[in-house]
């Protein structure tokens, strides 16, 4: 699936190296708040997602600009609810790849209503579920790992 440069290919085990790598960024970690305890442990993080490319219940797809990794995302089943999810590696941020990436994300990931949760003052993680017609439905509040701190969430919801 490809819009512009931007392709969205199933992901592998090798993809997850590239993976850990993005989410080891201190300010990247810290707006998606709810995350390892220790995210600079590989092991722990390659057999956790390992685990999730085994689910049947998951969708994972590769984020590629130009053939290079720039990002992941995922449809998980949480309390019965499919919830979103996704990380565009720090120099890509800004660029619209995202929302490009969610859009086509959507055409391929049937589950509806589909969540997404965000951080307080996530505000470009915001735009980009805003921009792509999910709804802002309510907030929570959770331990994040990477403030160490129990912060608000905001939860949005896309029913079509």
């Amino acid at each position: 699936m490809t819009t512009s440069t931007i392709t969205l290919t199933k992901t592998t085990a090798e993809d997850l190296h590239a993976f850990f790598t993005f989410q080891l960024d201190k300010e990247a970690i810290y707006l998606a708040a709810f995350t390892p305890k220790d995210p600079t442990d590989r092991a722990v993080y390659i057999e956790k997602y390992t685990k999730h490319l085994a689910d049947p219940t998951n969708h994972t797809r590769t984020i590629r600009v130009n053939d290079v990794i720039v990002g992941s995302i995922a449809k998980f089943m949480m309390e019965g609810d499919a919830e979103l999810t996704y990380w565009i590696d720090k120099p890509y941020w800004g660029q619209g790849i995202a929302t490009a990436a969610l859009n086509e994300f959507l055409t391929i990931e049937p589950s509806r209503p589909l969540y997404g949760r965000v951080a307080f003052d996530n505000y470009g993680s915001q735009h980009v579920l805003e921009k792509c017609g999910f709804v802002k439905i309510g907030t929570d509040k959770g331990f994040a790992n990477a403030r160490q701190a129990e912060i608000e969430e905001f939860i949005y919801k896309r029913s079509a």
